[in-house]
């Protein structure tokens, strides 16, 4: 089978490797679609594991079932998770899933820039679900990403009539403005430093949308009624967003860190002003199964609408320019691969 292997962002090549052969408790899946995820082209980060076949944003069809399996079969349109936590540790039965040893080192084989996957066992009973009919193949590569905005959500207890500030408007940005949208934020102001990521915001259900190289504290106050951000969403590894965030939220408000800096970046905090002012700072990493579930009824019912989201779909030969265009983040949100294109 043809996959797209990765040695670095400028380096992804067209090889052939076997295709998977599955055991007992197994699936083979076919993948009809993939997305490219802000962490695929952190490049500190991918190239100690070089070469290897990544893509985690995966939609496609069951077309082979192991032995033993038996809530699916050949045909059914599934979405699969690549990391699955045992249900059973310390962390998981206190609802942090995405600390579990067994989630860290879990994965499907290779990743979904390929033309088949094979799915393990425990993938398999943790980590595929069925695609409702309302739900695209194209819309299934979101799931992922989307579960993991449902889970920082969570975190961050966003409800109805909270203010919200979004710092950064990538796809994982416009996803936190959709979904505060759609838990009815009283408003969402968002950042970049690109207009047309700004205009995607406004797009996508931002109220504001202002350059992150702005006064952001001081432009939140003119367009929040003279306060500062409930809740803040720092949705980009900039020091210097990093560094807004502690300066734009409100007495009694959250900060959400949702994205990595480079490796070995230190941030100091002001800690007695936000001991002072009583602010919580949390973190979240990955989805888990109630976030899945979550973000597949979202999709399902059409609160959360991605369609919009998509601006590249390419083949899988074309792999390397859909890093290019997510790295270089200019006139992109959503790079889908579609092996079979």
């Amino acid at each position: 089978m043809r996959v797209a292997m990765y040695y670095k962002n400028s380096d992804i090549r067209l090889e052939k490797m076997p295709k998977p052969e599955i055991g007992p408790g197994e699936l083979l899946v076919k993948v009809v679609a993939c997305g490219i995820c802000g962490s695929d082209v952190m490049e500190w980060y991918r190239i100690k594991k070089a070469p290897l076949v990544l893509g985690h944003e995966i939609a496609g069809d069951i077309v082979e079932v192991g032995e033993g399996v038996t809530d699916y079969k050949e045909g059914d349109r599934v979405f699969v998770s690549h990391h699955v936590p045992c249900g059973e540790c310390k962390y998981c039965q206190d609802d942090h899933e995405s600390c579990c040893d067994t989630l860290r080192t879990t994965n499907f084989d290779p990743g979904g820039f390929s033309e088949y996957v094979r799915v393990p066992e425990i993938n398999v009973h943790h980590g595929t679900y069925l695609l409702p009919e309302e739900i695209s193949y194209e819309d299934g590569v979101f799931i992922e990403p989307l579960a993991c905005v449902v889970r920082g959500q969570r975190f961050a207890e966003m409800e109805a009539g909270k203010s919200v500030l979004v710092l950064g408007s990538g796809i994982v940005g416009l996803l936190h403005i959709k979904l505060a949208r759609a838990k009815s934020a009283s408003r969402i102001i968002a950042t970049d430093v690109t207009n047309f990521r700004m205009e995607a915001a406004r797009k996508a259900g931002a109220d504001h949308a202002i350059s992150g190289k702005a006064d952001v504290p001081a432009k939140v106050r003119e367009l929040n009624d003279g306060k500062l951000a409930d809740i803040v969403i720092v949705c980009t590894g900039s020091v210097p967003a990093i560094r807004q965030s502690m300066r734009s939220v409100d007495r009694g408000g959250t900060i959400l860190f949702f994205a990595p800096t480079d490796p070995g970046v230190e941030i100091p905090i002001p800690f007695n002003d936000l001991w002072r002012e009583e602010i919580t700072m949390v973190s979240s990493y990955a989805g888990c199964p109630e976030d899945i579930r979550e973000a597949i009824e979202l999709l399902r019912s059409g609160k959360v609408n991605v369609d919009d989201q998509i601006t590249h779909r390419l083949g899988l030969a074309d792999t390397q320019k859909g890093f290019q265009l997510v790295a270089e983040a200019v006139d992109s949100i959503k790079v889908i691969i579609e092996p079979w294109k």
